[in-house]
């Protein structure tokens, strides 16, 4: 898991919702502003306006912080409030926004909440390069079933799963369909690319690709190639992914980070959120985020956004931490996420996986072997290894309906999660392994009696 702590700020900003009423204005999306300021609006409502212009001497830019998925708000953005969420953008070079600014418009009648815009930095699990191996076997640890469910499924590209971190190398050739050509492989392989890390302060830290925003999800990191191994491997000299045959969203949220001697995954609060929102309206069935926010205090993060794709009936999958102990952190303790820990290929919940009453089920996640940077591949452990697990068996089970010509909702996804893990304690779930670790063929079969 990449367990995310506040680091900088980085483009000082304000989020603020305002609650529903008709005066609310209509603002251009932040980012169509980046690289044309002159269309952006540089005020908002009068008091708010006042506030930051008279009283702390600010102007900024007013944008829209989710842009709408057609031309109106749907009733999903609407119902979750992602249409009355504004970035103001403020127009100065010192990072530090006085708290004193954020509580008096706090205070205001209109705003619902108000958060500065943070830099989060990311502790990346190591991951120890395996220079040539070559696996013969495509299921060494076949303690998921994943042999047995390939038989029905091996899920089919209409099925996409997005996956949110530090972009993915698509040029990997473990992403690339044997027998056909590379166009053809990526297109089917790879959808909609996206790159949300546009950094500024602190350029010096920073290395590989984070000024812009772009369609080119690079990974300097290789932490989002190695989940996306999990998930969607062809199985050229590794294990077969989960969901091989499933179309991958790769969304870069977290950019590179120098940390001393290493290399880890940084970026803003906000623009993960606006990964989830651009997700969920480029058609992602499930969204796979090996990382985490731990947090105290008012407002819970992502909740607005994830209530909107929960809303929009996709599956969203989280890490549940790698601290080994009770603990939260989201968006996997959020209601209606399935927060997954890591087990070793016996059934025991690894002692670094962080636990609670939010821990849904349990998945591999010691030595998981997966793709890696510059065509390599890599040994890792984690909760980050472990929930592309579950992603991946929640896209078979998505495709299997899919290839029946059905459609099938959360609620039925998480009973049938729920209701076929193989249980390594006496409980129907306990705090460490949830309802215990996944089977995906009998998830599968579960499905099969459910149609």
């Amino acid at each position: 898991m990449v367990s995310i702590s506040n680091f900088r700020e980085m483009k000082p900003h304000l989020l603020i919702q305002l609650h529903s009423n008709r005066s609310n204005p209509r603002l251009r999306y932040w980012e169509d502003i980046i690289d044309n300021k002159q269309i952006a609006t540089t005020s908002f409502i009068p008091q708010i306006d006042s506030i930051l212009k008279k009283k702390y001497n600010l102007d900024f830019l007013a944008t829209q912080n989710y842009r709408s998925e057609k031309a109106d708000w749907n009733p999903e953005e609407i119902q979750t409030g992602l249409n009355r969420i504004y970035r103001l953008i403020l127009l100065t070079k010192n990072p530090n926004i006085p708290q004193d600014l954020v509580d008096e418009i706090s205070l205001l009648p209109q705003v619902s909440f108000i958060n500065k815009g943070e830099i989060i930095s990311s502790s990346i699990p190591d991951q120890k390069l395996v220079s040539s191996q070559s696996l013969s076997m495509k299921y060494p640890d076949n303690s998921i079933y994943l042999e047995e469910a390939h038989r029905i499924t091996k899920g089919t590209p209409e099925i996409k799963i997005a996956v949110l971190d530090t972009g993915i190398e698509t040029s990997h050739p473990e992403f690339l369909y044997k027998g056909t050509s590379k166009r053809e492989n990526d297109s089917r392989k790879f959808k909609g690319d996206k790159d949300f890390v546009n950094i500024i302060n602190g350029v010096d830290q920073f290395v590989g690709d984070f000024l812009e925003m772009d369609n080119i999800p690079d990974d300097s990191v290789g932490h989002g190639t190695h989940v996306a191994g999990i998930i969607g491997s062809v199985g050229k000299k590794m294990a077969l992914g989960v969901a091989p045959k499933c179309t991958i969203i790769p969304v870069k949220v977290l950019g590179a980070l120098k940390a001393g001697d290493k290399v880890v995954g940084a970026g803003l609060v906000d623009n993960i959120d606006a990964g989830i929102h651009y997700a969920v309206n480029a058609g992602a069935d499930v969204i796979n985020m090996s990382l985490g926010i731990k947090h105290s205090g008012g407002g819970l993060p992502h909740d607005s956004v994830i209530r909107y794709a929960l809303k929009k009936n996709v599956s969203v999958v989280a890490a549940s931490g790698n601290d080994g102990k009770r603990d939260k952190y989201y968006p996997g303790a959020l209601e209606g996420v399935i927060a997954v820990g890591a087990s070793d290929n016996i059934g025991n919940v690894a002692p670094f996986s962080t636990f609670g009453g939010h821990v849904s089920v349990t998945a591999p996640g010691v030595n998981i072997y997966s793709s890696s940077l510059s065509n390599g591949y890599a040994m890792a452990s984690g909760t980050s290894q472990a929930a592309p697990y579950v992603a991946g068996a929640i896209a078979l089970l998505k495709s299997r309906a899919a290839e029946k010509g059905k459609k099938i909702e959360n609620a039925l996804v998480s009973k049938i999660i729920h209701n076929t893990t193989d249980k390594f304690t006496n409980q129907f779930k306990d705090q460490k392994s949830g309802f215990g670790r996944i089977n995906i063929y009998d998830a599968l079969k579960m499905l099969d009696y459910n149609l």
